[in-house]
C-alpha cells in the first residue's frame, strides 16, 4: 500500500511539473491565488478538505499532502474530530506546516469514541487543544465556529461562554482569524453583518443557490422545490461579503456527495463537470477558495485540471441556460457571475438600481444618490460582451447598461 501511494506521488509531481519537493508559488505550478477577505492571507483558489484523509493511512496521507502542496494548494479545512484523521494530517504536515494555511473548527469534538458538534465549553476546549496537539502546531490561521445552521443557534452563541472562548483563542494567538461555517444563507448573512466574522465557510453551487429563503440543503423537501434564479438572500450575502471584504470559502462545490456530477442524482436534472462547478463558484467576487473533498491522487489530478482547462470546459452558463426550470427570460438575479467588468462597472448593482427605478416608474433622490456613489457607471460600458459569456440567465447586459445610463444620466 505504501509503495502505491509513493508511486502516485511521483506521478503527480511529474504531471504537475513540480521541480522540487518544496514548490514555490509561481512558474513551478499553475495555481492561482486570491485574497482571503481582509485577513491579509493569499489562498489557492482550489484547496483541500480533510475528508479524504479519513480514508487513508499515514503513508497515504503524507503522499496526498505532499502532492497537494507541490501543486500550489496552500489551504486546508479540518472539521473532522477523529483522532486518527487529525494525527495523519499532522504527520503529513510535518516539516511543511508553514506552507499550509489551516482552517480548523471550534466546536467539533470526539466524545465517547464518536464525533460530536458541541457548544459545551469543556468539550469545545478539549476538542480544540486536541486539534493543535495532533497537528503539531501552536496555532491555526482560521478558527471556524463549527456548523451554525439556524438563526436560533446564531443567537444562542452571542454573549455565551463558547463565544468568549473563541475570542480568548484569538487574543492568545491560537487562532489568527475568526470564521463560521453554515449551510443557511440567513445565518451566514447575520454572521457577515456581525462585524467580527472574517471568514465564512458556506455551501455553494448552482443547485444550492436556488434554495428558497432560509432553507438548507438538508431541509425536508428543499431540494425538490428549487426556485428560478439565485435566492435573494444569497445574492445579498455574496454582495455584502464582497463589499466588506469577508472571505468566503466554499464547501459542497459539487453538491453533497458529488451529486451535481451525476445526471441521475443531480437536483438540476442534468450533470455538470467539476470544471463548470468550480468556475461557477469562483465567478463570484466574494469567493476566496473552493474546498474540495479529495480521496486519492487520481481525484487530486482531476480537480487540478481546472487550472489548465480551456474556457469552453469551464463554461457553466450555456449549460444552465438549457435548464428549462431556469429563468431564461433575461431577468437579472444580481448574482454577480457577470463580474468582473473590464471597465469596473458593478453590473449587478447597476441592474438592481435600474430595476428598482423601473418598478417605481421614476428615479427617486435616494436611488440617484446610490447610483451616483458608484465608482463606475453604466455609461462606461463598451459593449465588449464579456459579461454575457458568464451570465447563466441570458441577460442582455449592454442593453441594460444603456437603459441605466439613459435614466440615471450617466
Amino acid at each position: 500500500m505504501q509503495k502505491k501511494y509513493v508511486f502516485f506521488a511521483a506521478v503527480a509531481a511529474l504531471l504537475l511539473g513540480v521541480a522540487c519537493h518544496h514548490a514555490e508559488k509561481g512558474p513551478a505550478n499553475s495555481m492561482k491565488y486570491r485574497p482571503l477577505g481582509a485577513t491579509g492571507l493569499e489562498v489557492s483558489e482550489i484547496s483541500i478538505g480533510c475528508g479524504g484523509f479519513s480514508k487513508l493511512d499515514t503513508a497515504g496521507s503524507i503522499a496526498l499532502m505532499n502532492a497537494a502542496l507541490d501543486s500550489g494548494m496552500n489551504y486546508i479545512d479540518i472539521y473532522d474530530a477523529d483522532p486518527t484523521t487529525r494525527s495523519n494530517i499532522g504527520a503529513a504536515l510535518k516539516g511543511r506546516r508553514d506552507e499550509m494555511i489551516i482552517q480548523g473548527h471550534i466546536g467539533s469534538a470526539w466524545v465517547d469514541g464518536q464525533y460530536k458538534r458541541t457548544r459545551d465549553l469543556e468539550e469545545t476546549k478539549a476538542g480544540f487543544e486536541d486539534l493543535l496537539q495532533r497537528l503539531g502546531t501552536d496555532h491555526i490561521e482560521v478558527g471556524m465556529i463549527h456548523i451554525t445552521d439556524t438563526p436560533e443557534e446564531w443567537q444562542a452563541i452571542q454573549n455565551s461562554p463558547f463565544l468568549e472562548y473563541v475570542f480568548q483563542l484569538k487574543e492568545q494567538g491560537k487562532i489568527k482569524h475568526i470564521g463560521i461555517s453554515s449551510h443557511n444563507a440567513e445565518v451566514a448573512l447575520m454572521a457577515a453583518k456581525s462585524g467580527w466574522i472574517e471568514v465564512i465557510m458556506f455551501s455553494l453551487n448552482p443547485a444550492f443557490d436556488r434554495l428558497r429563503g432560509g432553507a438548507t440543503p438538508w431541509s425536508e423537501g428543499a431540494m425538490d422545490n428549487l426556485q428560478n434564479g439565485v435566492d435573494p438572500v444569497r445574492v445579498e450575502l455574496y454582495d455584502y461579503c464582497a463589499s466588506n471584504k469577508i472571505g468566503v470559502t466554499v464547501m459542497k462545490t459539487f453538491g453533497g456527495g458529488g451529486k451535481l456530477l451525476d445526471a441521475k442524482a443531480s437536483p438540476l436534472g442534468f450533470a455538470l463537470t467539476p470544471e463548470q462547478c468550480i468556475s461557477y463558484c469562483l465567478a463570484k467576487p466574494c469567493i476566496s477558495t473552493c474546498i474540495l473533498g479529495i480521496d486519492n491522487m487520481e481525484e487530486l489530478l482531476a480537480d487540478l485540471h481546472y487550472e489548465h482547462a480551456a474556457a469552453e470546459e469551464k463554461d457553466y452558463a450555456s449549460v444552465l441556460r438549457r435548464d428549462k426550470t431556469e429563468s431564461v427570460g433575461g431577468d437579472c438575479t444580481y448574482c454577480n457571475h457577470c463580474s468582473p467588468c473590464p471597465q469596473g462597472i458593478p453590473i449587478a448593482r447597476v441592474n438592481e438600481l435600474l430595476d428598482k427605478a423601473l418598478q417605481a416608474g421614476s428615479v427617486s433622490g435616494e436611488l440617484q444618490e446610490e447610483y451616483d456613489a458608484l465608482t463606475h457607471h453604466a455609461s462606461e460600458c463598451t459593449h465588449c460582451g464579456s459579461c454575457m459569456t458568464r451570465c447563466p440567465f441570458g441577460v442582455d447586459v449592454p442593453k441594460k447598461m444603456d437603459k441605466a445610463a439613459e435614466i440615471f444620466g450617466k
